[in-house]
């Protein structure tokens, strides 16, 4: 098998997406393990190295003496073509083993349009792609991440999901996986004993009865003592959590290319489109110490010359001055560079940005979302056009020319009148950098809009919302291209097509699995990358199984119907997303929690306490 590789990798562009082996990255003893788990990353090498979940996990799983984590990310279509006419099985990056001979992979679901490389990455292994058709001999597969929120699309294809974060259950499922193989259980005694570990969902476990109308009438435990309810797991004291002291350092260059480090979890803003913030609740953060202490290792550790501090909103962190300023300080030596993403613009300090700006400017992107206040106030962004204005006026002035602004279309409650005021933004962010003195502003002043397509998520307040069609999110673009008349202003668009099958996956139930095992078959892979992406394929997949994608992405749906992913206990209640939703009817804005509780529910029965 290294034969063949050594012979393919001169094929193919980018080998160093293959051959492992960068600076500290983890080489154990096999004959020592008990166990082998494979992580993988369902794209390419370099999208899956800037995911700092993979860091986290890697690290924490290899801390331990009886197991070894491995990675796994999907071969680009050239490597893949090579390995298929080769007939080389994929393999794990530090081993070169076949994935077929792990014990057990665990799969991050970061995007909804990932999943047929879930398969190719599954068929390239000889693993079958159907739960009910793996046996004893072949890897017990699983799956974590925001996705799973709603794990009833690929219930016929993975055993069993995890709910919350994986520090805080990724152990007790490794315990009882060795437990397995010491005492040689079957698959589906291993399932028995992981249904009671909190946090953990078997779909083969439940019974879905459907009405004539095809919604769901009742999900049905199969057994007394499987849960009715599956928690979410979360790492309470964030102080406490697992984080890495080393980073992979890749040969290559990668999306991020950076040393991260993780500051906060959950967001207190309750944007009502954004399921991030209501799925990561509560906020926890870190120490400032603690911040420090870990960024200036991962800077000692991988040689990186620039640092992010992540969060979802990284400058609500209540010491984040104090962070800044201590690391700009103990680094002015090394000249690193200091990115902060996520800002926002009503919580930007443009002391903090001047410290930033003293070693390097970065770019700057900021997120009014909609282009008026009203339409702010539907979905509860929480700025307002002084916010954007005065940040944009100081920006300038400290010497920034290029700023990117991201919006939304096809938004709960929209008119065109709201997608004609992006535009106006547009136009007036470029005034202000035109009015700013010559001796201040930086040279060559543009401004970049992006618009994205809006897709409905669970567990917000938009999660009964129809989704915009198609032939609606394309009008919508290209009215807000005829409203910009300005070559200084550069208009980005997302592709609709894409947002709908996203949107479909998104709120979908498990008869999805079968449409998406047939897409696959058809040819579909690398759907997330538009030269790859085969709409039509798709739509002849959903056609030749007689399951109608509309009933997913373009029925609103009303407050009693029983949703695919009710059963999951996120922390936030119905109710509250049901309040939050009238209140985004009537544009009434609901304040950040860090002043007031919105009563979401999760410091309640979830936590049995304060946030």
């Amino acid at each position: 098998m290294l034969d063949k590789l050594d012979d393919i990798l001169y094929r193919v562009e980018k080998p160093g997406r293959y051959i492992g082996e960068e600076i500290n990255m983890v080489e154990k003893d096999l004959g020592k393990v008990t166990t082998r788990f494979g992580f993988a990353f369902p794209d390419i090498y370099e999208v899956g190295m800037s995911y700092l979940g993979l860091h986290i996990i890697y690290g924490l799983m290899n801390e331990r003496e009886d197991l070894y984590c491995e990675r796994i990310f999907s071969p680009w279509v050239d490597m893949e073509a090579e390995m298929r006419k080769e007939e080389m099985p994929l393999f794990t990056l530090e081993t070169k083993t076949p994935i077929k001979e792990l014990d057990i992979i665990g799969i991050t679901l970061q995007y909804e349009l990932s999943y047929t490389n879930i398969l190719n990455l599954m068929d390239l292994g000889n693993i079958p792609l159907r739960t009910s058709e793996r046996t004893e001999d072949d890897p017990i597969i699983f799956a974590g991440g925001p996705c799973a929120y709603n794990p009833e699309p690929l219930a016929g294809i993975i055993d069993f999901f995890i709910m919350g974060e994986g520090e805080d259950v990724l152990n007790e499922v490794m315990d009882e996986m060795n437990y397995k193989k010491e005492n040689g259980l079957t698959k589906a005694q291993f399932l028995e004993r992981i249904v009671k570990i909190e946090g953990i969902y078997i779909p083969e476990f439940y019974e879905i009865i459907y009405k004539e109308d095809k919604t769901i009438e009742e999900m049905r435990p199969l057994k007394e003592g499987y849960p009715v309810k599956v928690k979410k797991r979360i790492m309470k004291d964030m102080n406490e959590s697992y984080y890495p002291e080393k980073f992979i350092v890749p040969y290559l260059e990668v999306v991020h290319g950076r040393v991260m480090t993780e500051i906060f979890r959950g967001c207190t803003r309750g944007c009502r489109f954004c399921q991030a913030g209501m799925i990561y609740r509560p906020v926890r953060e870190k120490s400032p110490e603690k911040i420090i202490e870990s960024s200036l290792k991962l800077l000692e550790t991988t040689g990186y010359e620039e640092l992010s501090l992540t969060s979802l909103s990284t400058l609500d962190h209540t010491a984040i001055k104090q962070i800044v300023t201590t690391l700009m300080e103990k680094n002015s030596d090394k000249k690193i560079g200091l990115s902060l993403p996520s800002l926002r613009l009503d919580s930007f300090s443009m002391e903090i940005l001047q410290e930033i700006q003293k070693i390097r400017k970065t770019g700057l992107t900021f997120a009014p979302e909609a282009g008026t206040q009203r339409m702010r106030d539907v979905i509860n962004k929480g700025v307002t056009e002084d916010n954007l204005f005065d940040t944009l006026t100081e920006v300038f002035n400290l010497g920034w020319s290029k700023v990117k602004l991201y919006f939304m279309i096809g938004l709960p409650y929209e008119t065109d009148e709201d997608i004609e005021g992006i535009a106006k933004l547009g136009q007036q962010a470029l005034g202000i950098y035109r009015n700013t003195p010559k001796e201040n502003r930086g040279r060559g002043g543009s401004i970049t809009l992006s618009a994205s397509c809006f897709v409905p998520k669970p567990f917000t307040p938009f999660q009964w919302f129809a989704q915009n069609p198609v032939d609606e999110f394309s009008r919508k673009a290209y009215f807000l291209k005829d409203a910009i008349n300005s070559k200084h202003i550069k208009y980005q668009y997302h592709d609709s097509k894409t947002s709908y099958l996203e949107g479909v996956f998104a709120r979908g139930d498990r008869r999805l699995s079968e449409v998406l095992i047939k897409a696959f078959e058809l040819g579909c892979k690398f759907d997330g990358w538009g030269e790859y992406f085969d709409f039509d394929a798709w739509m002849k997949a959903f056609e030749e199984l007689g399951v109608d994608p509309d009933f997913y992405n373009l029925r609103e749906r009303d407050y009693e119907e029983i949703l695919p992913w009710d059963f999951i206990d996120v922390g936030v209640t119905k109710k509250f997303l049901i309040r939050e939703n009238e209140k985004a009817k009537n544009g009434e804005t609901t304040g950040n929690c860090m002043d007031t509780c919105g009563g979401c529910g999760v410091n309640t029965g979830f936590l049995g306490g304060l946030c």
